[in-house]
């Protein structure tokens, strides 16, 4: 039998006991067998499954899945505690100081002017913690395993911040309007390593005009992709209502069902 108090409410501490006995002998075999490396998709879904509930606005799914994400920080700290390496206070320690440090202008004496001076503060602070004297040593920290339009979009944030940018977003909109027609020429040659060169470059400058414009890439082409779901299936419904084979029917016929699709979802 474990040794474990039952409670009508639980708390931090015992959820490390809870990690610590599923990872001991006589606990759970799979908790046990986990990796860093086999749990680590794990705490990708889990916080994509938060930013969905902040999106649903639906605030007993976000506090069920907050504990999902503290579950997988709990994970990780127990398999480095075992190692004798770090434990979950370390952790604690570690974010606080970082907090404490980088809000000078709360724990410390530096005055600041509305939240633009804070995040440059934030910005300037990081880097000299991390010894990166350029904005691009600072790039070269952004993760690649970030969302590529997100990723992106902070790269050019960083060069925006060393002056390197366009004037306005015109400068942006030429930009990809030069990147298409390159495109263009990489398909007409049929070179497959070209035509994905090509194309990154024109992602990479519709990513610089929502930047310009304050818009979340990412957001905005999850909202594009929600879009097309939605047409998508009232065409197959007004083709199913028709007697229409979509497989054996024109791209113009189905082109004609998706504008009235359109026009029928914006009309509600």
């Amino acid at each position: 039998m474990i040794n474990f108090e039952f409670k009508e409410k639980y708390d931090i501490n015992d959820l490390l006991q809870i990690m610590h006995i599923l990872r001991s002998p006589g606990g759970c075999p799979w908790d046990a067998e986990q990796t860093h490396e086999s749990i680590k998709n794990n705490f990708i879904e889990e916080t994509y499954e938060v930013v969905e509930a902040i999106n649903k606005k639906d605030r007993e799914l976000l506090l069920e899945e907050l504990g999902d994400v503290l579950l997988q920080v709990v994970f990780h700290a127990e398999m480095e505690t075992e190692k004798g390496s770090f434990d979950f206070s370390d952790v604690a320690d570690g974010i606080c100081k970082k907090l404490i440090e980088r809000h000078p202008h709360v724990f410390g004496d530096v005055k600041v002017d509305g939240a633009d001076e804070v995040l440059s503060n934030w910005d300037t602070i990081k880097r000299k913690s991390k010894g990166q004297k350029t904005q691009g040593s600072s790039m070269l920290k952004v993760p690649r395993e970030l969302p590529a339009l997100m990723r992106g979009q902070k790269i050019q944030s960083k060069a925006k911040k060393a002056g390197f940018d366009w004037d306005s977003v015109d400068g942006a909109f030429e930009a990809l309007q030069k990147e298409t027609e390159e495109l263009h020429q990489a398909i007409a040659c049929g070179s497959q390593d070209a035509m994905e060169e090509e194309l990154g470059d024109m992602l990479f400058s519709c990513v610089n005009i929502s930047r310009f414009i304050g818009v979340d890439s990412e957001t905005a082409m999850t909202r594009a992709n929600e879009k097309f779901i939605s047409r998508f299936l009232r065409v197959e419904e007004l083709a199913a209502e028709r007697g229409i084979d979509m497989q054996a029917t024109s791209i113009h016929e189905l082109d004609k069902l998706w504008d009235e699709a359109k026009e029928s979802l914006e009309s509600n």
